[in-house]
């Protein structure tokens, strides 16, 4: 029988996604600020990540973030301005991190942010940010999957490592890769710094990433 134990470095291989999915998300749920730019890129934390994968579009995403935000004095500015353009929740954003924008028919008879929203009650998942933002907001989405996968680190019973594998793969499946992608392909298009277009692509390579990994057929240094 297939035995769901890990090994350290498959501990950590997920917990450095994870890493990467709360810098990432973060950078999708409020204006970035000058702590931000200092703990991110003057520090020089993008550029050693904590995981390193063959895919290409994450070999991409490392790239883009090592050589963005090259002046840390306008870094700030130049990141606010592409957040507001790309994301803001008044006007016309350019890329709005909203599952129901991209995965809505066109007579709207899917209610995408009712369908998520019952994917996380499912699991009594009732955290502070839910409610300052949409349930299919792209930061909410995210941070739901970290939980999913620390709970998956933390499980120790083989038939439950089993089933929340399954799930994990379904969460990512319905609800980012049906998605995430076609707005990617918007923050490529509209974006004005590398940051945010490193942030798109890092996003979208890190759940292709994990897919792969959940479903035994990881692009990564790890498999299991």
């Amino acid at each position: 029988m297939e035995s769901y134990k890990l090994s350290s470095d498959q501990i950590n291989l997920l917990k450095g996604y994870n890493m990467l999915l709360y810098f990432a998300g973060s950078m999708l749920m409020s204006e970035p600020t000058e702590e931000c730019v200092i703990d991110f890129w003057a520090s020089g934390t993008l550029r050693k990540l904590p995981v390193s994968s063959s895919n290409p579009r994450f070999i991409r995403a490392a790239a883009i973030l090592r050589e963005s935000c090259v002046d840390k004095e306008t870094c700030r500015v130049t990141l606010a301005d592409d957040f507001f353009r790309l994301f803001a929740i008044s006007g016309l954003p350019l890329a709005p991190p909203r599952a129901s924008v991209y995965k809505t028919s066109k007579n709207n008879s899917i209610n995408t942010t009712k369908e998520i929203g019952e994917f996380y009650n499912s699991y009594g998942w009732h955290l502070k940010p839910r409610g300052e933002s949409p349930d299919d907001h792209l930061g909410i989405e995210l941070l739901f999957l970290t939980k999913m996968i620390d709970k998956y680190l933390h499980l120790d019973d083989d038939p439950c490592c089993r089933e929340m594998k399954q799930e994990i793969i379904r969460f990512i499946d319905l609800h980012l890769l049906s998605w995430v992608p076609r707005w990617n392909e918007d923050i490529q298009e509209y974006a004005h710094t590398f940051c945010y277009k490193g942030i798109g692509t890092l996003i979208h390579a890190a759940v292709e990433d994990l897919y792969g990994i959940f479903k035994s057929g990881s692009r990564t240094r790890y498999q299991f």
